[in-house]
Formats: structure tokens, sequence, C-alpha cells
């Protein structure tokens, strides 16, 4: 197969604008005739379905939710990035584009991403006209702050809320056109297939997760927008309920899943401190703005905390090791979080680690506070003020900028963290990887379209720091509008399907005999425990660092769990009623087939590149050794039949506006 991205020519600056205007369009009489489906709510989704809706076409828009406001997106913390250079600092188009593609390790496709960064600073001129409530200066001016992997301010935030407000904003334009009737909403639906007629995506199988009904949706076209796969760690950053199922089951229908070990490792969360967790919390990256990271440099100190003898508010100054400015002095505490966690990973290897697992180190916030503390007495013209009321002060202003993430850190650990520095390490929290795409957003299924971390296109190896929200409302709000009437142009003589087709009879019976299979079968374990364990493998042979012997026993350990849970996992109630448990097992199910496919992928890319860290394949001094010659493409797998091998298809990247080179924050 030959994948063609459908890149526009001419130069990268002008590619979607001279697009844009000439691309196919579908007339407003002609969109009331056209049906589209959604799936998904979060950002992505719901900035598409209200966007369509607003366009004229018939959008049916899907969430297992019982809100659209439950989405993920509304666990999105730091911000949102556009280059509207409102600092003043050098920001650009080009210098976001830029950071982008090299904090993605030169693993994203040049074009994608060029228009990500052009449309950035659309949206936020969108979202504040729909309320957001982003930090502004003391003068009116919105407020920025910086992130990992750049030298310029250029993230909006809301606080430790920006994506829960920018939701709100996608969910009131969703509610306005589902009120106008252009949008139809169910909720408490997942998606279980792909429908498709002579090739084309023309509906989907849900299941109403209330009353347990299998239902068939028809459409011209689908657009996915559901997510990322980091639940197959088990152990990861996102809320239970995030799967892959939606993404999967168009894999089983003949849609390619693009570079699948692509997942990021965030390098400030809390800390996992038993088996018992069923996930992990993540403590915004905006935090390292102002925090700083260090562990003991004294093993003896190190091992004193672990056992609770000491606090790291014990260890003095001199004998503090900031590794992460010493390591990467130009960037300090704000390198690209590929970087963050390995280097977290080293001096916890190294016995260094100050939590009782060995896995964690400290984000300390006395500096910050002190400093705010000086410049706001300084301000207030306050003479010889004491330590205590600089530090009253200081923390006053901390609060401003973190205050709800101190509080979640607090009520999480019990620690005060104003007083007592945050403990932090690396987990499971974003996938690069997803649904090959090409400019359109289009799936090599034509009339199946694929938004935000669903789909591989913008993020290389790699996900800079509060990317994911402007990916998001980018694809929703200004890509997927203009590009759907790509395929939707030749589809207006196209009738409405009926879902009494033969493709939808088979599809439905298809969905309903493998969930008939799940609950026939006489097992004696729950799909919770296969997952734990799926997860366990994952970590350990394919998690921070691979090697090919490890992927090798992983994928071979996966088989195996795979085998035992077809005969042995166990799902209580029925089909026709609320039944999570039904629910958790297909996931788990595509979970494990997923997982495969990430140790194989990883095996075969035999480089490393931003969070895919293989050991074989290292600089002297620890850090990612890509190989340009061999591996400079998109690996995209087809897989409709695990009784034979994945398949592997090849997109070869292009780097022309953009220099190929090795990465250095130092």
């Amino acid at each position: 197969m030959e994948l063609n991205g459908k890149v526009p020519p001419g130069p990268i600056s002008e590619k979607w604008t001279k697009y844009k205007s000439s691309m196919p369009l579908v007339s407003p009489d002609n969109k009331r005739r056209l049906d589209v489906i959604v799936v998904g709510t979060g950002l992505a989704g719901g900035a598409a379905a209200a966007s369509l809706g607003e366009l004229g076409y018939n959008v049916k828009c899907f969430t297992f939710h019982d809100s659209p406001r439950r989405a993920h997106s509304i666990a999105a913390q730091g911000g949102i990035n556009a280059a509207k250079n409102y600092k003043n600092d050098g920001d650009s188009v080009h210098r976001l584009f830029y950071d982008t593609v090299k904090g993605g390790d030169y693993r994203s496709r040049e074009a994608n991403v060029h228009r990500l960064a052009e449309v950035s600073v659309n949206i936020i001129d969108q979202c504040v006209a729909q309320g957001v409530p982003f930090a502004r200066e003391y003068s009116g001016m919105l407020d920025n702050r910086s992130f990992g992997g750049v030298q310029v301010q250029r993230t909006f935030y809301a606080r430790g809320q920006t994506g829960q407000q920018l939701l709100i904003g996608a969910y009131q334009a969703l509610s306005r056109q589902v009120s106008n009737g252009t949008v139809t909403l169910y909720n408490r639906h997942e998606m279980l297939d792909v429908v498709l007629i002579d090739g084309k995506a023309r509906g989907i199988i849900a299941r109403n997760l209330v009353t347990g009904k299998v239902e068939r949706f028809a459409a011209h076209c689908v657009v996915l927008a559901t997510g990322g796969y980091g639940n197959v760690f088990y152990l990861s950053t996102n809320a239970m309920n995030c799967n892959v199922t939606a993404a999967w089951r168009a894999v089983r229908r003949g849609a390619l899943m693009a570079n699948p070990c692509f997942t990021q490792i965030h390098p400030t969360c809390i800390p996992q401190y038993g088996d018992y967790q069923s996930k992990l919390t993540l403590m915004s990256e905006s935090l390292r703005n102002d925090g700083r990271v260090w562990v003991p440099k004294k093993k003896e100190d190190a091992e004193a905390i672990r056992q609770g003898k000491k606090r790291g508010i014990d260890i003095p100054e001199a004998d503090r090791d900031y590794y992460l400015e010493r390591r990467y002095p130009a960037f300090g505490n704000l390198v690209p979080r590929d970087v963050a966690s390995r280097a977290a990973k080293v001096e916890c290897d190294k016995g260094h680690g100050i939590v009782p697992t060995g896995l964690g180190v400290y984000l300390d916030f006395a500096d910050a506070i002190e400093r705010y503390g000086k410049s706001k007495a300084h301000s207030m013209n306050l003479e010889n003020p004491s330590p205590e009321k600089i530090r009253e002060l200081g923390e006053k202003v901390v609060e401003e900028k973190y205050g709800n993430l101190f509080e979640m850190y607090e009520k999480i650990t019990g620690e005060d963290p104003y007083k007592m520095p945050m403990k932090i390490y690396p987990a499971v929290h974003y996938t690069m990887g997803g649904l090959w795409v090409d400019y359109n957003l289009e799936t090599n299924i034509p009339g199946l379209f694929a938004l935000g971390e669903c789909n591989f296109s913008d993020h290389g190896a790699n996900r800079l720091g509060a990317s994911a929200l402007m990916q998001g409302l980018a694809d929703g709000y200004f890509v997927i509008p203009y590009t759907i009437g790509t395929f939707l142009a030749d589809e207006i003589r196209t009738p409405r399907f009926s879902t009494d087709a033969p493709e939808f009879e088979a599809a439905e019976k298809a969905v309903t005999d493998r969930l008939q299979g799940f609950l026939k079968n006489n097992g004696n374990q729950s799909a919770e425990s296969f997952h734990r364990r799926l997860g366990k493998i994952m970590w350990d042979y394919c998690g921070m660092s691979r090697n090919a012997e490890g992927l090798k026993k992983a994928r071979k350990m996966i088989q195996e769990l795979r085998e035992e849970f077809y005969k042995d996992v166990y799902v209580p109630g029925s089909l026709d009623e609320y039944n999570p448990e039904l629910e958790k097992v297909a996931r788990v199910a595509d979970f494990i087939e997923m997982g495969e496919l990430m140790c194989l992928d990883a095996l075969e890319r035999n480089e490393s590149c931003g969070g895919h860290f293989r050991e074989e394949s290292q600089t002297p001094e620890g850090e990612a050794l890509r190989d340009d010659a061999n591996y400079a493409f998109v690996s995209a797998w087809g897989w409709t039949d695990t009784s034979k091998e994945p398949e592997l298809h090849k997109e070869p990247l292009k780097f022309e506006a953009i220099e190929l080179k090795t990465r250095s924050y130092k």
C-alpha cells in the first residue's frame, strides 16, 4: 500500500492558505442533505461537531459519558500554546512550528505541524469570544507562561484548569447546535464498530450503555475523536474509562495504526505508592516554570528520606543536585518531557530517589516563593520585611498561579507543597501514535476521519507541553470544517444510507456475537485483573526504555495473556442491561491487541527518538540517538486478523523547511 499524505505543493508557509482557496466545497444547500457522525466530545470532537453543525451538516455526536463535559480534555491543566508573541520575546508561527518538529524529534509530518502553528493564533481569539477566562496581566492583556522545550512564553492558561475552561467553551458551542437541531447528541453510547459500504465509512455500531441495546447509525462519513491509548499501561494519568476501542475497531476494519510505540511519559506526576492504585495523578508541567527539580547528592541522604528519617527541607542547598539545570543549562527545568523523564529515571536508578519505592524526585518551590515574596514586598514599599512576611506574600503569588494544583497535591499526599517540596516521578500520559491520516485528517479508509490524540499527525515522537489542547481545537474548529469537504463534495448525490443495509446487519451481528461470547465464557478472572497484568508487562518492557530482548519477551507474554484471557475471563450480567463489566472486558481485549502491536513497532524501530528510547541506540551521555538514514518514516500498521502477522507500511518523512539535526537542549 502506498501512503499518500496528500500534502499540497508550494512553500510550507503558503500550503494551507492556498489549499483552502482551491479545495472542493459543499454548498450550504447541499450540506443540509449530508449526515456526519462524530464520535467523541472532547475538545476535538466537541469543536468538530459544533463547527460542522454550524456549517449546516446534520451531525450525530456520540459520547460514552453522561455529559460531553466529562470528556478527558477536562483534565488538561497547564495551558494551550499559540504563536501570538504577546510577550514580545521573539515568538512567531515559524518558531512554534520549529519547536514542535524539534520537540517531536523530527518524526512528524512538516506540513501538518506548520498548519497547526498557523491556526494556533485563531484558537485563542475563538476561545476568548466564547468567554474562556484566560489569565490576564494587570493591564488586561492575556498572560503567558513557558512550557518545556521552548525559550519563549506562548502558553495561555486559566490557572491549572485550562482544559476544563476550554471544554466548557466547546460544550457551549455544541449545546447551541443541539438546541438549533443541527446536532443530535447521543449520551452513554459507545462505538463498537465502523460500518463500511463499498469500502467507505458509512456508519457505526454503538451500544447504549444504559439499556444495553446494540444500535445502528448511518451517515455519509464518520469522524473519530476518541483520544489516545495510554491506558494500555493500566497505570497512567488518563481517566479509567479512556480506551482504544473506537480506533482499534477501525483498525480491525482496515484502518492503519501509525507509530503506536510513540507514547509519552510525563515527568511531573505524583509517584506510585502501591499496587492497589488504579491510576496516577498529573501535576501540570506549568509547575516547572517556577519549581526546581532536584535529588539529594548523597545516596545516604536519599536513603534517610526514603526511610522517613529526613525530609527534603532538611537537605542543605550544597547537598542538592538540580540535575536538569546541571545537564541542560540552556533550558534547565523546562526541557521537553521525554528528556526530563529519562533524566529522573537515571537519577533514581543511581539510588537518589526520595520515596519508599525509590522512584521519585523533588519539585521545589522555595526559591520561587522567596523571589515572588521579595518582589511583592518591594512593590508594596515594605522596608525590611521579615522572612515570614516574604514567605506569606510569595505564597499568595504562587497560589494565584497554581493554587488548585497545590490544593490537589495536598489532598492526595497529605503534605503542604508550600512548605515541603513536591514529590514527583514520570508516568504514562499521552500517545503520539494514532490512526494514520493524510493532510485532510482522513484515514486510509475513505470517509473515515480522525482528530486530536486519536490521530498521529502533529507530535512526532514526543509532544511538547500545552500542545494537546492546541491540536484538538485546531483540528475541530479550523481544519476538519474545511477538509471534510474534500470527501463530501463527491457525495452530494449519494442518498442517505439505510441501517437495514446488509453491511449494517452484518456489523451488528459481529458486535453482538463478540459481546455474547464474553458473557458465555465460563472463566474465573476479572477483566480488571488481566488489564493490570497487561499494564505491568507494557511498563516493564515497553515503558521509559526498551530493548530488543525485552520487547520480544513482552510480545510473547502478551500473546500468552491473550490466550488465557479468552479462556478464563469472567463477565457477570447480561447484554441487555447496564453492565460496566461488559464494557470493560471489550476494552481490555482491544488493549491486549494494541499492546502487542506497540511492542512490535518498538522492536522494528531500532533507533531512539523522543519518547521511544531503545537502549541499544544512545549517545555516550545517555541521550536518544536517532537513525535518520533508516527510520525517517511513519510506521503505519495494518492488522485485521490476529492469526496473521501485522503488515507494516511506511510513509517517508521529508524535511524541507527545517534542517534535520540532532536535538540539543544544552
